[in-house]
């Protein structure tokens, strides 16, 4: 792996996590490269993102009565062609199969606005927030994880951290503190990654979970 890696992101919606990447590489302070950004809708603003700092873009809808393995093999083979060392998924609205994902094995890393074992899937923020409003959970958090074969957000954990709930929050507010979060952990995650090493990180990860 060279001293710069090379992220493919994929997304599928506003892409403010891949604007939190694109703007670490651009100051430094991320050794990488986005050399392409792809999604799965047409509409998603990430692809504008993308095209206004000069990253390769590819619109890769799903076909009707496409199978899910069909679609992840032509995936799998956009996404080889990029030559990644890590492919990202930040806001990534569809699971991968094993077709796609054994093709870069222990290299697709998830952000996850959950903590380990919490509200996997879709509107986890929505979820959590209800739940503590209901006096279910003291807290909820943000994690990171690779994305191993096809569970649901249930990888090895890399990295996470705990967003506490405060008593003046609206949905708006928490989700704001919850996005501020996610920005933060998945750029320090893929640092980690690439400055330390995937067996460097998930170490660290198992220390800080036990602390937390």
């Amino acid at each position: 792996m060279s001293d710069v890696a090379r992220l493919v992101v994929l997304i599928s919606g506003s892409g403010s996590n891949l604007q939190a990447i694109l703007d670490a590489c651009q100051q430094g302070s991320l050794p990488a490269q986005v050399v392409a950004v792809i999604s799965n809708k047409a509409e998603a603003y990430g692809l504008q993102r993308a095209n206004n700092a000069a990253v390769p873009s590819v619109i890769f809808p799903v076909h009707k009565n496409q199978t899910r393995a069909e679609y992840d093999r032509q995936l799998a083979r956009i996404v080889s062609a990029f030559k990644p060392d890590w492919v990202i998924l930040a806001g990534w609205m569809r699971l991968l199969t094993n077709t796609f994902l054994s093709r870069f094995p222990n290299h697709v890393i998830n952000l996850h606005p959950a903590l380990p074992g919490a509200f996997p899937g879709t509107h986890s923020i929505e979820r959590a927030y209800k739940a503590w409003q209901s006096e279910k959970i003291p807290h909820t958090g943000v994690m990171v994880h690779l994305v191993p074969d096809e569970g649901v957000d249930n990888g090895p954990l890399l990295n996470m951290r705990i967003v506490h709930m405060r008593d003046e929050d609206t949905l708006d507010t928490f989700e704001e503190r919850m996005h501020e979060a996610e920005h933060e952990l998945l750029v320090e995650t893929i640092n980690s990654l690439i400055v330390h090493g995937l067996e460097r990180t998930m170490h660290n990860a198992k220390s800080n979970s036990f602390r937390s």
